[in-house]
């Protein structure tokens, strides 16, 4: 019985899939490989994914109506990581669309498909921090009001966490939400803030420092969040009525975005040029994630701190990317 991973050539997702592999599990990935961003990206973690017998993959947009059906007839789907996404809040400013298919019509497929499987046990999906908004009460827990998004990418995943309660209640579906807080680590997205500073500063161009650099974000090291998804996944809320659950997956520990930048000069050795700009629409000041229901139902705890996590980046960059032919 293989586990379903959507978005597999993604940051997360490639990253979920590698886990999985390691400890002898199938997985069937499915990513509609958008250029977004540089579809090399994703080209080489798919590359890694290969190398594993006992991983397929299918290039699909899971938007499309039965694709998911069509595509894995036959197969004894039980288990599914839904990370497909259109992901970026700045993008959605200009492309509303893409957020709407992906993140909304999307997630209804994957439900769709998950209901038609006569002994489904489990869907894991990925929301955001995002849905929080500007709420000021910190840190943000699971319980807090999460009505008023500052973006259209908060809307789309707080829509998703709705529609999954909806077929948790109504057809019985056991599935788990995830919220990501700002997800960094090799094979990252190149669209997010220490990917574009690590280049920028390596390139001898300035970086564009938002909010004079008074910006808080709890930046979560990529196997963290694979331990907590894969922790998650193996218990799916099966006393719950409806079986639907929410968890925050964060550091639980913010830091400044101008203390972010210093901890890269000293890892680069390059002294940033910072050019300081307004806060962007969209952007919330502070992210900060209340880890204690993760920590008492699965005893999670983020291990990684800023400064390992961000050398281990470094060191993916220098050596396996940037020096690459597909690197910039």
């Amino acid at each position: 019985m293989p586990v379903l991973v959507t978005g597999a050539a993604g940051f997360i997702g490639s990253h979920v899939c590698l886990h999985l592999l390691s400890r002898g599990e199938a997985v069937v990935g499915v990513d509609n490989m958008n250029d977004y961003y540089d579809p090399a990206l994703k080209n080489g973690r798919l590359a890694r994914l290969r190398e594993h017998r006992h991983f397929s993959f299918h290039q699909i947009d899971i938007a499309e109506q039965d694709a998911l059906t069509n595509t894995l007839a036959g197969l004894d789907v039980r288990k599914i990581v839904h990370l497909a996404a259109q992901a970026g809040v700045r993008y959605s400013l200009d492309n509303p669309r893409a957020y709407v298919r992906s993140n909304i019509v999307g997630h209804l497929e994957v439900l769709e498909f998950c209901r038609a499987q006569p002994a489904f046990e489990h869907l894991v999906y990925a929301s955001s921090s995002s849905v929080y908004g500007g709420n000021s009460k910190v840190p943000f827990g699971e319980t807090d009001q999460v009505d008023r998004p500052v973006s259209l990418y908060a809307a789309t995943k707080k829509a998703d966490e709705l529609i999954s309660h909806t077929y948790a209640h109504l057809f019985g579906v056991p599935q788990t939400g995830l919220r990501f807080f700002t997800v960094y680590g090799p094979w990252g997205r190149p669209d997010m803030a220490y990917w574009i500073f690590t280049k920028a500063m390596l390139e001898g161009k300035p970086i564009r420092v938002f909010n004079n650099g008074d910006m808080w974000r709890d930046f979560t090291y990529v196997d963290d969040v694979v331990e907590a998804v894969v922790a998650v996944l193996d218990r799916p809320p099966l006393g719950d009525i409806p079986p639907s659950r929410l968890y925050n997956v964060g550091n639980n520990q913010p830091a400044r975005l101008g203390d972010f930048i210093d901890i890269l000069e000293r890892l680069l050795g390059v002294k940033a040029n910072r050019r300081f700009e307004p806060m962007q629409p969209g952007d919330v000041e502070r992210t900060y994630a209340d880890m204690t229901a993760l920590e008492r139902d699965f005893g999670f705890r983020p291990r990684t701190s800023l400064e390992v996590g961000l050398g281990k980046f470094v060191g993916w960059y220098r050596s396996e990317w940037a020096g690459s032919t597909t690197g910039e």
